[in-house]
Protein backbone atom coordinates (compact mmCIF):
# COMPACT_ATOMS: atom_id res chain seq x y z
CA UNK A 1 0.00 0.00 0.00
CA UNK A 2 2.71 2.28 1.04
CA UNK A 3 4.69 1.90 -2.04
CA UNK A 4 1.60 1.88 -4.46
CA UNK A 5 1.03 5.95 -2.55
CA UNK A 6 4.20 6.61 -3.38
CA UNK A 7 4.02 5.61 -6.93
CA UNK A 8 0.56 7.61 -6.94
CA UNK A 9 2.68 10.63 -5.24
CA UNK A 10 5.06 10.32 -7.83
CA UNK A 11 2.46 10.25 -11.12
CA UNK A 12 0.59 13.06 -9.79
CA UNK A 13 3.76 15.15 -9.52
CA UNK A 14 4.61 14.10 -12.95
CA UNK A 15 1.73 14.96 -14.40
CA UNK A 16 1.57 18.15 -12.54
CA UNK A 17 4.80 19.11 -14.07
CA UNK A 18 4.02 17.75 -17.59
CA UNK A 19 1.33 20.70 -17.00
CA UNK A 20 3.17 23.07 -15.91
CA UNK A 21 6.02 22.97 -19.06
CA UNK A 22 3.21 22.27 -21.40
CA UNK A 23 1.39 25.69 -20.39
CA UNK A 24 4.48 27.38 -20.32
CA UNK A 25 5.56 25.94 -23.76
CA UNK A 26 1.95 26.67 -24.49
CA UNK A 27 2.37 30.44 -23.44
CA UNK A 28 5.87 30.68 -25.09
CA UNK A 29 4.53 29.67 -28.39
CA UNK A 30 1.11 31.69 -28.24
CA UNK A 31 3.63 34.99 -27.22
CA UNK A 32 5.74 33.71 -30.17
CA UNK A 33 2.59 34.17 -32.82
CA UNK A 34 0.21 36.41 -31.37
CA UNK A 35 2.04 39.20 -29.77
CA UNK A 36 3.61 41.58 -31.95
CA UNK A 37 7.76 42.32 -31.89
CA UNK A 38 6.89 45.86 -31.12
CA UNK A 39 3.22 46.65 -31.04
CA UNK A 40 3.63 50.45 -30.90
CA UNK A 41 5.70 50.36 -34.08
CA UNK A 42 3.84 50.86 -37.53
CA UNK A 43 7.29 51.71 -39.46
CA UNK A 44 6.89 50.15 -42.39
CA UNK A 45 9.91 46.72 -43.43
CA UNK A 46 10.40 45.77 -46.63
CA UNK A 47 11.02 42.27 -47.18
CA UNK A 48 11.12 40.28 -50.19
CA UNK A 49 9.78 36.89 -51.09
CA UNK A 50 11.98 35.16 -53.91
CA UNK A 51 10.07 32.72 -56.34
CA UNK A 52 10.92 29.34 -54.84
CA UNK A 53 12.34 30.90 -51.50
CA UNK A 54 11.45 28.24 -48.47
CA UNK A 55 9.49 28.70 -45.61
CA UNK A 56 13.11 28.51 -43.40
CA UNK A 57 14.51 31.57 -45.56
CA UNK A 58 11.29 33.28 -45.28
CA UNK A 59 10.95 32.86 -41.08
CA UNK A 60 14.97 33.31 -41.36
CA UNK A 61 14.72 37.03 -42.83
CA UNK A 62 11.59 37.79 -41.07
CA UNK A 63 13.77 37.35 -37.68
CA UNK A 64 16.35 39.09 -38.91
CA UNK A 65 14.70 41.97 -39.60
CA UNK A 66 12.62 41.80 -35.78
CA UNK A 67 9.08 41.17 -37.63
CA UNK A 68 8.88 37.97 -35.53
CA UNK A 69 10.46 36.56 -32.36
CA UNK A 70 11.17 33.24 -33.09
CA UNK A 71 11.69 31.18 -36.88
CA UNK A 72 10.77 27.98 -35.59
CA UNK A 73 7.61 28.51 -34.20
CA UNK A 74 6.58 30.62 -37.61
CA UNK A 75 7.64 27.81 -39.41
CA UNK A 76 5.93 25.46 -37.50
CA UNK A 77 2.93 27.28 -37.25
CA UNK A 78 2.76 27.58 -41.12
CA UNK A 79 2.98 24.00 -41.69
CA UNK A 80 0.83 23.22 -39.01
CA UNK A 81 -1.88 25.31 -40.81
CA UNK A 82 -1.10 24.25 -44.20
CA UNK A 83 -0.91 27.88 -45.33
CA UNK A 84 2.83 27.69 -46.81
CA UNK A 85 1.62 27.13 -50.23
CA UNK A 86 -0.63 30.50 -50.05
CA UNK A 87 2.33 33.19 -49.73
CA UNK A 88 3.47 34.66 -52.96
CA UNK A 89 6.57 35.90 -54.67
CA UNK A 90 7.31 39.75 -54.48
CA UNK A 91 8.20 42.55 -52.00
CA UNK A 92 5.74 43.26 -49.03
CA UNK A 93 5.81 46.17 -46.24
CA UNK A 94 5.46 45.02 -43.37
CA UNK A 95 5.11 46.14 -39.33
CA UNK A 96 6.62 45.11 -36.46
CA UNK A 97 3.36 45.78 -34.65
CA UNK A 98 1.85 43.07 -36.42
CA UNK A 99 1.57 39.71 -35.22
CA UNK A 100 2.03 36.11 -37.11
CA UNK A 101 -1.44 35.86 -38.47
CA UNK A 102 -0.71 39.25 -39.88
CA UNK A 103 2.21 39.05 -41.58
CA UNK A 104 0.86 35.49 -42.83
CA UNK A 105 -2.13 36.78 -44.09
CA UNK A 106 -0.79 40.20 -46.03
CA UNK A 107 2.19 37.81 -47.47
CA UNK A 108 -0.70 36.00 -48.73
CA UNK A 109 -2.72 38.36 -50.18
CA UNK A 110 -1.63 39.10 -53.94
CA UNK A 111 -2.65 42.43 -54.12
CA UNK A 112 -0.53 43.36 -51.56
CA UNK A 113 2.60 41.87 -53.15
CA UNK A 114 4.92 44.39 -55.45
CA UNK A 115 5.77 41.86 -58.18
CA UNK A 116 9.77 42.10 -58.86
CA UNK A 117 11.34 41.94 -62.17
CA UNK A 118 15.35 42.38 -62.90
CA UNK A 119 16.27 43.58 -66.61
CA UNK A 120 20.00 41.76 -66.56
CA UNK A 121 22.58 43.60 -68.41
CA UNK A 122 22.10 42.83 -72.14
CA UNK A 123 18.80 42.04 -72.21
CA UNK A 124 16.55 43.44 -75.46
CA UNK A 125 13.41 45.48 -75.14
CA UNK A 126 11.90 42.07 -76.71
CA UNK A 127 13.53 40.09 -73.30
CA UNK A 128 11.57 42.46 -71.06
CA UNK A 129 8.05 42.03 -72.83
CA UNK A 130 8.90 38.22 -72.21
CA UNK A 131 9.52 38.50 -68.46
CA UNK A 132 6.69 40.57 -67.81
CA UNK A 133 4.52 37.96 -69.59
CA UNK A 134 5.99 35.26 -67.22
CA UNK A 135 4.69 37.55 -64.44
CA UNK A 136 0.86 37.52 -65.58
CA UNK A 137 1.40 41.29 -65.98
CA UNK A 138 0.58 41.99 -69.71
CA UNK A 139 -0.14 39.75 -72.40
CA UNK A 140 2.89 39.06 -75.17
CA UNK A 141 3.48 41.84 -76.94
CA UNK A 142 2.12 44.93 -75.20
CA UNK A 143 5.88 46.13 -73.22
CA UNK A 144 6.88 46.60 -77.11
CA UNK A 145 3.91 48.33 -78.02
CA UNK A 146 3.97 50.55 -75.14
CA UNK A 147 7.77 51.01 -76.53
CA UNK A 148 6.89 51.79 -80.35
CA UNK A 149 4.01 54.60 -78.65
CA UNK A 150 6.28 56.24 -76.50
CA UNK A 151 5.23 59.96 -76.16
CA UNK A 152 7.05 61.19 -73.22
CA UNK A 153 10.17 62.18 -74.80
CA UNK A 154 9.78 65.65 -73.50
CA UNK A 155 10.40 64.64 -70.01
CA UNK A 156 14.19 63.63 -70.78
CA UNK A 157 16.71 65.35 -72.21
CA UNK A 158 18.89 62.33 -73.05
CA UNK A 159 16.69 61.31 -75.91
CA UNK A 160 17.02 62.67 -79.31
CA UNK A 161 13.06 62.29 -80.58
CA UNK A 162 14.27 63.11 -84.01
CA UNK A 163 17.18 60.04 -84.49
CA UNK A 164 15.30 57.44 -82.21
CA UNK A 165 11.58 57.64 -83.27
CA UNK A 166 12.94 56.44 -86.81
CA UNK A 167 14.01 53.03 -84.85
CA UNK A 168 11.73 49.92 -84.63
CA UNK A 169 11.97 50.54 -80.56
CA UNK A 170 13.39 53.59 -79.99
CA UNK A 171 13.94 53.42 -76.61
CA UNK A 172 16.23 50.47 -77.26
CA UNK A 173 19.32 50.71 -74.96
CA UNK A 174 17.67 53.60 -72.84
CA UNK A 175 15.92 50.99 -70.63
CA UNK A 176 18.80 50.67 -67.45
CA UNK A 177 19.20 47.39 -66.49
CA UNK A 178 17.98 46.80 -62.59
CA UNK A 179 15.86 45.54 -60.22
CA UNK A 180 12.54 46.79 -60.25
CA UNK A 181 9.40 46.66 -58.30
CA UNK A 182 5.70 46.98 -59.85
CA UNK A 183 2.23 46.90 -58.49
CA UNK A 184 0.70 44.05 -60.14
CA UNK A 185 -3.27 46.11 -59.54
CA UNK A 186 -2.37 49.19 -61.70
CA UNK A 187 0.30 47.85 -63.35
CA UNK A 188 0.86 49.47 -66.76
CA UNK A 189 3.98 48.81 -69.14
CA UNK A 190 4.63 52.60 -69.52
CA UNK A 191 5.31 52.16 -65.48
CA UNK A 192 8.20 50.44 -66.19
CA UNK A 193 9.02 52.43 -69.21
CA UNK A 194 9.80 55.60 -67.16
CA UNK A 195 11.22 53.57 -64.48
CA UNK A 196 13.51 52.88 -66.05
CA UNK A 197 14.49 55.59 -68.20
CA UNK A 198 14.47 57.49 -64.79
CA UNK A 199 17.46 55.15 -63.74
CA UNK A 200 18.71 55.49 -66.84
CA UNK A 201 18.73 59.54 -65.98
CA UNK A 202 20.52 59.31 -62.59
CA UNK A 203 22.98 56.57 -64.53
CA UNK A 204 23.76 59.46 -67.11
CA UNK A 205 24.25 62.20 -65.05
CA UNK A 206 27.20 60.60 -63.10
CA UNK A 207 28.71 59.89 -66.66
CA UNK A 208 31.57 61.66 -67.44
CA UNK A 209 30.56 64.40 -70.02
CA UNK A 210 34.58 65.53 -70.98
CA UNK A 211 35.07 62.16 -72.39
CA UNK A 212 36.67 62.83 -75.88
CA UNK A 213 34.54 60.00 -77.68
CA UNK A 214 31.21 61.55 -75.97
CA UNK A 215 32.13 64.67 -77.61
CA UNK A 216 33.12 63.25 -80.77
CA UNK A 217 30.47 60.40 -81.37
CA UNK A 218 27.47 61.79 -79.22
CA UNK A 219 25.02 59.88 -76.54
CA UNK A 220 23.46 57.66 -79.25
CA UNK A 221 26.52 56.43 -80.35
CA UNK A 222 27.97 55.58 -77.38
CA UNK A 223 25.01 53.93 -76.16
CA UNK A 224 25.01 51.68 -79.04
CA UNK A 225 28.61 51.05 -78.90
CA UNK A 226 28.13 49.79 -75.28
CA UNK A 227 25.25 47.88 -76.14
CA UNK A 228 27.44 45.87 -78.21
CA UNK A 229 30.34 45.54 -76.07
CA UNK A 230 27.75 44.68 -73.30
CA UNK A 231 26.51 41.31 -75.31
CA UNK A 232 30.61 40.90 -77.07
CA UNK A 233 32.60 40.10 -73.63
CA UNK A 234 32.33 39.90 -70.39
CA UNK A 235 35.02 42.01 -67.52
CA UNK A 236 35.93 45.24 -66.98
CA UNK A 237 39.28 44.74 -68.36
CA UNK A 238 38.17 42.57 -71.64
CA UNK A 239 35.50 45.40 -72.86
CA UNK A 240 37.98 48.28 -72.69
CA UNK A 241 40.27 46.61 -74.76
CA UNK A 242 37.33 45.52 -76.89
CA UNK A 243 35.81 49.15 -77.15
CA UNK A 244 39.37 50.39 -78.37
CA UNK A 245 39.47 47.95 -81.06
CA UNK A 246 36.02 48.86 -81.76
CA UNK A 247 36.25 52.01 -82.07
CA UNK A 248 39.21 52.13 -84.68
CA UNK A 249 37.62 49.62 -87.03
CA UNK A 250 35.10 52.23 -86.95
CA UNK A 251 37.24 55.03 -87.73
CA UNK A 252 39.33 52.92 -89.80
CA UNK A 253 36.39 51.97 -92.49
CA UNK A 254 36.92 48.55 -91.18
CA UNK A 255 33.51 46.80 -90.33
CA UNK A 256 32.99 46.48 -86.78
CA UNK A 257 32.28 42.47 -87.16
CA UNK A 258 30.11 42.29 -84.20
CA UNK A 259 28.20 38.60 -83.84
CA UNK A 260 25.89 40.48 -81.49
CA UNK A 261 24.44 43.21 -83.82
CA UNK A 262 23.47 40.13 -86.03
CA UNK A 263 22.25 37.76 -83.32
CA UNK A 264 19.65 41.02 -82.82
CA UNK A 265 17.81 40.75 -86.11
CA UNK A 266 17.92 37.12 -86.48
CA UNK A 267 16.82 36.10 -82.56
CA UNK A 268 18.86 32.90 -82.44
CA UNK A 269 22.02 32.21 -80.16
CA UNK A 270 24.04 31.06 -83.24
CA UNK A 271 25.13 32.43 -86.49
CA UNK A 272 24.84 30.30 -89.71
CA UNK A 273 26.17 30.90 -93.38
CA UNK A 274 22.86 32.45 -94.48
CA UNK A 275 22.80 35.12 -91.73
CA UNK A 276 26.35 36.33 -92.67
CA UNK A 277 24.60 37.23 -96.57
CA UNK A 278 21.63 39.48 -94.67
CA UNK A 279 21.67 42.57 -96.19
CA UNK A 280 20.50 44.52 -92.87
CA UNK A 281 22.38 47.63 -91.35
CA UNK A 282 22.85 45.25 -88.11
CA UNK A 283 24.71 42.72 -90.09
CA UNK A 284 28.05 44.39 -89.35
CA UNK A 285 30.35 42.01 -90.66
CA UNK A 286 29.20 43.24 -94.42
CA UNK A 287 28.63 46.83 -93.69
CA UNK A 288 30.54 49.36 -92.31
CA UNK A 289 29.67 51.35 -89.85
CA UNK A 290 27.42 51.44 -86.20
CA UNK A 291 24.00 49.01 -86.47
CA UNK A 292 21.14 52.04 -86.31
CA UNK A 293 20.63 51.84 -82.78
CA UNK A 294 21.19 49.92 -79.86
CA UNK A 295 21.13 46.15 -79.93
CA UNK A 296 20.56 45.66 -75.70
CA UNK A 297 20.21 47.96 -72.76
CA UNK A 298 23.86 48.24 -71.57
CA UNK A 299 25.29 48.18 -67.77
CA UNK A 300 27.26 51.12 -66.42
CA UNK A 301 30.10 48.86 -66.73
CA UNK A 302 29.61 48.30 -70.81
CA UNK A 303 29.07 52.66 -71.31
CA UNK A 304 32.25 53.41 -69.20
CA UNK A 305 33.70 51.00 -71.54
CA UNK A 306 32.94 52.72 -74.29
CA UNK A 307 33.76 55.83 -73.13
CA UNK A 308 37.20 55.17 -71.86
CA UNK A 309 38.91 51.91 -73.96
CA UNK A 310 42.15 50.67 -73.44
CA UNK A 311 44.71 51.67 -76.18
CA UNK A 312 46.04 48.44 -77.59
CA UNK A 313 47.58 47.11 -80.95
CA UNK A 314 44.98 45.02 -81.21
CA UNK A 315 42.61 44.12 -84.14
CA UNK A 316 41.13 41.28 -83.96
CA UNK A 317 39.60 38.89 -80.44
CA UNK A 318 37.35 35.81 -80.05
CA UNK A 319 35.58 34.43 -77.41
CA UNK A 320 36.78 30.84 -76.08
CA UNK A 321 33.30 28.46 -76.12
CA UNK A 322 34.70 26.67 -72.83
CA UNK A 323 36.39 29.20 -70.25
CA UNK A 324 34.86 32.52 -71.82
CA UNK A 325 38.37 33.98 -72.28
CA UNK A 326 39.18 36.41 -74.78
CA UNK A 327 41.90 35.55 -77.03
CA UNK A 328 43.14 38.74 -79.07
CA UNK A 329 45.39 39.14 -82.43
CA UNK A 330 46.90 41.56 -84.20
CA UNK A 331 46.74 40.40 -87.69
CA UNK A 332 43.79 38.40 -89.76
CA UNK A 333 46.38 35.56 -90.18
CA UNK A 334 46.79 35.33 -86.59
CA UNK A 335 43.39 35.62 -85.86
CA UNK A 336 42.77 32.28 -88.08
CA UNK A 337 45.34 30.28 -85.95
CA UNK A 338 43.38 31.95 -82.75
CA UNK A 339 40.07 30.44 -84.31
CA UNK A 340 41.51 26.92 -85.24
CA UNK A 341 42.79 26.34 -81.87
CA UNK A 342 40.15 27.81 -79.57
CA UNK A 343 36.87 27.47 -81.56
Amino acid sequence: MARNKKFKRKIKRFIIFTLIISLFLYHKYSTYIYVPFDENNTEEIAITIKKGESIKEIASDLKEKKLIRNAFTFRYFIKHNNLDKNIFAGRFHLQQSMNVPKIIEKLSNKADAEYIITIQEGLTIKDIDAKLVELELIKSGDFISAVENFNGWEYYNFLDKEDLSKLKLPLEGYLYPDTYYLDPGTFKPHHLIYLALDNFEKKYSEINKNSPILKKYGLENVITMASIIENEVFGEVDRKMVSDILWRRLENGWTIGADATLLYITDDRTITKSDLAIDSPYNTRKNTGLPPGPISNPSTSSINAALNPTPNNYWFYLTTLDTGKVIYAKTNEEQNINRAKYL
